[in-house]
């Protein structure tokens, strides 16, 4: 298990290890697939196939927003949409609950995602991700909850932000920076200085000597969390993500096949302002509601005040 945790993979160009010795490289090179794309999260099979169309990289399939406790989505939801669409279909799974990566591994889901925004199933432990042919997707707010996704078997990371679904970027772009500025200083450092800061931030020490070796993680880095236009999923990009998610909000406007693709555009031309201009053009308003609320204005205010 030791040897199969180890991440050995990661360069411009997927170059795949001898799968009996290290099976996890082959999951993090199809998640490595992904970069540079935007994955949609979609609750139906109509929303799927805009997403395709507009040319999402990917799909995640959500349990349909109701009252009482987030699960996996139904089975049957999965399969008619694997059967409408010929992009890669990502399913959620509840934090720690092994059954459900299960079930999903069995219908055929090309990834899973152990999703933190789930209500939680077990409140100490994530899954062995390690014991699954599919690829996972894990979350993390800063880089050594991120490393430890990656020891326990996560082939992509989603750096997360707003979980509430009002489009406050903030969050995101707070924690991208954690994860990113973490790099940073770790790629300054002597290599005898690894030790500790691998204790400090709670991670295993090879993950963290191959990520100072890289200079950034070793696997696929998304961004989630209020990500609602194309400047959005730019920043992200510029930041250094290699790719965005899409909430299931953005269906709710009057066009959402525009405001997806505008987004997909975004992702394939940050650096270019002229294509992010014309692809932010024509959008109606992303979000009903203010980025910032009053609670979160007066925060900013208090901390500004000398």
């Amino acid at each position: 298990m030791e040897e199969d945790g180890a991440v050995t993979l990661y360069s411009g160009s997927a170059t795949i290890a001898d799968t009996k010795k290290n099976p996890f490289s082959i999951k993090v090179g199809i998640a490595q697939m992904l970069r540079g794309g935007a994955i949609a999260d979609v609750t139906t099979v109509n929303q799927a196939k805009i997403a395709e169309s507009a040319g999402a990289c990917c799909i995640v399939v959500s349990d349909p927003k109701g009252p009482g406790i987030s699960r996996m989505p139904d089975p049957t939801l999965i399969k008619e949409i694997k059967q409408g669409v010929s992009i890669p279909v990502m399913a959620k799974t509840r934090v720690g609950h092994f059954v459900e990566a299960q079930i999903l591994e069995a219908i055929g889901v090309d990834y899973i995602d152990e999703n933190e925004v789930l209500a939680l199933a077990d409140e100490d432990n994530f899954v062995n991700k390690h014991n699954f042919r599919a690829p996972f997707v894990c979350g993390c707010r800063d880089l050594g909850e991120a490393l430890r996704r990656v020891r326990e078997g996560a082939a992509m990371i989603r750096t997360q932000g707003d979980l509430s679904g009002t489009g406050d970027i903030v969050e995101t772009v707070r924690n991208v920076r954690k994860v990113m500025g973490g790099i940073r200083i770790l790629s300054n450092m002597d290599d005898d200085e690894v030790f500790t800061f691998s204790k400090k931030i709670g991670a295993p020490y090879d993950i963290v000597a191959q990520t100072k070796q890289m200079g950034r993680l070793p696997v696929v880095h998304f961004a989630s969390g209020g990500i609602v236009t194309p400047a959005d999923a730019a920043l992200m990009m510029q930041l250094g993500c290699d790719g965005v998610f899409i909430g299931s909000d953005i269906f709710n406007c009057s066009d959402p096949y525009k405001k997806v693709r505008a987004i997909v555009q975004a992702v394939r031309n940050y650096n270019d302002p002229h294509i992010l201009a014309a692809a932010s053009s024509g959008l109606e308003e992303a979000m009903g509601g203010l980025n910032l609320n009053e609670n979160r204005v007066e925060q900013f205010v208090n901390a500004e005040t000398y």
